[in-house]
């Protein structure tokens, strides 16, 4: 039994969600905090970009328009718009039995965790080798490209996950959708007009699914953080301390926010 960080923090902007987790992170490579879940979520509505994901890619004119923010992400994968969501992250050492090895050594040990938390909201989820996009259009959404060790319900993804491996250690956090449309997201981006809008915005609702539409009624987002926290315990053997953010890390957290996250060297570098 390995004893791991519990951390719930309040719905958040997205830079401070991205600087929260990159400040543990650093934390944890140097031995000053235990390796963490933590359970999240969201305010205002934000779009997050993956780490190598273009800028050109977000409408920002749509954006602002509706009041919604943008961050880059420090992992890889596609554009997420989060918001009715519950988010995971999952931070420790490289060499904690856990997320050693590979990359998909360590997706798939954390796969069968985040498994077992949707099969405990009662969805009868699966998880499937996913096979690498084919598709000729480089496409912008996460949801809608298939990722190894991929969590789908009646064939829909229900759980977008992407993971960094650092000196440090490895971070991976991930969306699991409870509710709304989960179209919104081609709100945000960019199209060559609104016809190509509006095929993508089938296309993801015919790729994806929300717990709501899943299981036709909604979940809340306590329910569905405490799945996540008995799933982890029991499938990957930990005993959670319920933890707060260190003095350290909310500062490290409030100068990552200032000098990266919030900041257009960042967000708009590629």
């Amino acid at each position: 039994m390995s004893y791991w960080r519990l951390l719930i923090t309040p719905a958040a902007r997205g830079a401070w969600n991205m600087a929260v987790d990159e400040a543990i992170l650093e934390h944890i490579g140097r031995g000053a905090s235990l390796p963490t879940l933590r359970l999240y979520a969201w305010t205002p509505v934000c779009l997050s970009l993956g780490h190598a994901q273009p800028f050109a890619d977000v409408d920002t004119a749509r954006l602002k328009e509706r009041g919604w923010e943008v961050v880059r992400r420090a992992t890889g994968g596609r554009a997420i718009l989060h918001t009715d969501e519950l988010t995971y992250s999952v931070i420790a050492p490289a060499d904690e039995p856990r997320v050693a090895g590979s990359v998909l050594e360590s997706y798939n040990r954390l796969a069968q965790a985040l498994l077992l938390a949707v099969k405990k909201l009662g969805i009868p989820v699966e998880m499937k080798e996913g096979k690498p996009n084919d598709s000729a259009t480089p496409n912008p959404v996460c949801f809608e490209v298939p990722s190894t060790y991929e969590i789908t319900v009646n064939g829909k993804k229900l759980i977008g996950s992407a993971q960094a491996r650092k000196k440090e250690g490895v971070l991976q956090h991930g969306s699991l959708p409870l509710t709304g449309d989960l179209a919104r997201i081609c709100q945000a981006l960019k199209f060559e007009n609104e016809s190509a809008r509006e095929n993508a915005s089938k296309r993801l609702l015919e790729r994806a699914t929300t717990v709501e539409s899943a299981l036709g009624r909604e979940i809340g987002w306590e329910t569905a953080a405490q799945a996540f926290i008995h799933a982890f315990e029991a499938q990957l053997g930990l005993n959670f301390q319920r933890g707060e953010l260190s003095e350290s890390e909310f500062r490290r957290t409030e100068e990552l926010i200032g000098e990266k996250y919030d900041h257009p060297s960042w967000t708009e570098r590629v």
